[in-house]
């Protein structure tokens, strides 16, 4: 059965997004940036919420960009075509490989660890991962923490979450500043 992961990175004090709405404090390094697209090369689709598909649509033609490096292309090769289901009430349409969920989100993920497919199931986006969340259907948890304390904003874990026993898995430093955390969910 394929594994449902929730992958953002965070500030210190847990937050994807400051309270501004800002994260430029998680523009990834090369080595960042290559281990991200070591791990997409895993995923065999991804759910977004509305704002993370708007974020990331930048990718979907970023190989069109003259001045793209290379570790820019070898992500948009491999982000592109990633089947991608976002769950959004306010679009009417989505763009790529993208398509809008028809269903909810237990609905969606039940639906697609029953089809034959490799790779994870990816959640981004704190919103979609809260409910997920809350419905238990979340299998491993990876964080990226960024030495920074932004003091609020859209926070990593939703609050209202019960308690969720985790087993480390791995751990992985990135130069002197940032902290890989995975987690596989207890059961």
């Amino acid at each position: 059965m394929r594994s449902v992961t929730y992958s953002m990175s965070t500030s210190l004090d847990g937050y994807i997004v400051g309270p501004d709405g800002g994260f430029d404090w998680t523009v990834p390094d090369e080595e960042v940036f290559r281990f991200w697209i070591d791990e997409i090369r895993g995923v065999g689709v991804h759910l977004l919420g509305r704002r993370l598909y708007e974020t990331m649509l930048y990718w979907e033609t970023a190989d069109e960009d003259p001045s793209l490096d290379d570790a820019g292309r070898e992500w948009t090769a491999l982000w592109k075509p990633l089947p991608k289901v976002v769950f959004s009430r306010t679009l009417s349409e989505v763009q790529g490989r993208a398509r809008l969920a028809s269903g909810g989100l237990a609905e969606e993920i039940e639906r697609l660890r029953a089809e034959p497919g490799e790779g994870d199931i990816a959640i981004g986006g704190a919103t979609l991962a809260a409910e997920a969340a809350v419905l238990g259907l979340i299998d491993e948890y990876q964080v990226m923490v960024y030495p920074v304390l932004v003091g609020g904003g859209i926070p990593f874990f939703a609050r209202n979450e019960r308690q969720v026993e985790l087993e480390l898995v791995e751990t992985r430093t990135f130069g002197p500043r940032v902290v890989y955390l995975r987690y596989r969910v207890a059961r």
